[in-house]
């Protein structure tokens, strides 16, 4: 037949079936990506659910809920950016969607201080980098990419 190859007609494009890794965790990561965003719309306005407003009645329980959060927003994004730049430095990937990340935490955390409902604190800042640290590692480390 054609090799395990698939053909798109539009644009002559010639080119192997995409991992299923990769397409898994592209999508988790984009599913996961929307998730936070709602969390955030909800906490914004005040609108979090009961359960996730029990949280913040666990001492510190609001700060490893940053971590574990970001954390698994940066493994999910950091192991479908490892697929799909494999011609790339594993670290440098790693370092890139990381830095980007923190990034983005920083802004909405400092974001925080425009709604009535939400207090910026830097412990929260520290545990979402954290996570978002520990995530990029783990991904980099165990990628099959990387070994």
């Amino acid at each position: 037949m054609n090799g395990g190859r698939r053909v798109a007609t539009q644009n002559n494009f010639v080119g192997r079936d995409p991992n299923p890794t990769y397409v898994l965790m592209k999508k988790t990561a984009a599913l996961f990506f929307l998730f936070i965003v709602v969390i955030v719309i909800l906490a914004d306005t005040g609108n979090l659910p009961h359960p996730v407003n029990a949280i913040y009645r666990i001492p510190y329980g609001d700060k490893f809920g940053h971590f574990i959060l970001f954390g698994l927003l940066n493994f999910f994004v950091t192991r479908a950016a490892l697929s799909s730049l494999s011609s790339h430095r594993p670290i440098r990937v790693a370092l890139s969607v990381g830095l980007t990340l923190a990034l983005l935490i920083a802004l909405e955390e400092w974001s925080q201080k425009l709604f009535p409902v939400r207090t910026f604190e830097l412990l929260d800042l520290f545990a979402s980098c954290l996570g978002a640290a520990v995530g990029g590692v783990v991904a980099w480390k165990f990628a099959p990419s990387s070994s």
